[in-house]
């Protein structure tokens, strides 16, 4: 499955025969629930629909969400 990295895992994505799935992790699920109520999610998975546009900018939003997540990671690390 492909894997976005950087300074850890950011997200995963995969297609399937009746949906995308976007794998950003039980934070990045959370962090944006109040978003995906129209789509199919479970802890740290969001599934979008093949018969309809995909929102780029909600994915965008969720990817730029685990990137500040990791880089703040990084940062408390390098304190310790």
């Amino acid at each position: 499955m492909p894997a976005f990295k950087l300074n850890g895992y950011l997200v995963n994505y995969a297609a399937f025969k009746d949906h995308l799935s976007l794998f950003p992790g039980s934070s990045g699920v959370r962090k944006f629930k109040k978003y995906l109520r129209k789509y199919k999610w479970l802890k740290g998975t969001v599934q979008f629909s093949l018969t309809k546009p995909l929102q780029l900018g909600l994915v965008r939003k969720i990817v730029r969400f685990r990137l500040k997540e990791n880089l703040a990671k990084r940062k408390l690390a390098k304190k310790d």
